[in-house]
């Protein structure tokens, strides 16, 4: 059975703008949260629409890999859900869906991220480094976008 698990982080960049790079311009990750990200390459799709596959080699701990394909997008309310199919995150759980929602919050915005894992086995750890890294990169974007 999966769990989730999830977090809120509040920003000061608007919703319409953080949500725009998360749905049509990630490789800005490249740019504000370059000590995690090494590279984003759209392996299949557009890389903005559902059905898209991209590569991501990050940093967490040690250099990982992972493949995603983008489940659903509502630009309404602003939710992507991206599924992880393939890589080192799959040794370790064998459902990785994670999804971002922004919301308007006076000024700025909310930013919600939810993980549905299900672990490999017992002895895997709750993915808690995985939400770290999830609260840290939306500080970083956040900062990057009100720089520019």
């Amino acid at each position: 059975m999966a769990t989730i698990t999830k977090i809120e982080v509040h920003i000061k960049t608007p919703a319409d703008k953080f949500y725009d790079i998360f749905k049509n311009n990630i490789t800005h990750l490249l740019e504000s949260s370059s000590d995690h990200y090494k590279s984003i390459e759209v392996v299949e799709g557009d890389g903005k629409s559902v059905g898209s596959v991209r590569l991501w080699n990050f940093v967490l701990g040690t250099p990982m890999v992972a493949k995603e394909r983008i489940k659903a997008i509502d630009d309404e309310n602003k939710p992507i859900t991206f599924c992880i199919f393939e890589g080192d995150i799959n040794e370790h759980y064998s459902t990785f869906d994670l999804s971002i929602q922004v919301c308007k919050e006076g000024d700025g915005s909310l930013v919600k991220w939810a993980l549905e894992f299900d672990k490999a086995n017992e002895e895997v750890a709750h993915p808690t480094h995985f939400m770290d890294l999830f609260e840290k990169i939306t500080k970083e974007m956040d900062a990057h976008l009100l720089k520019a």
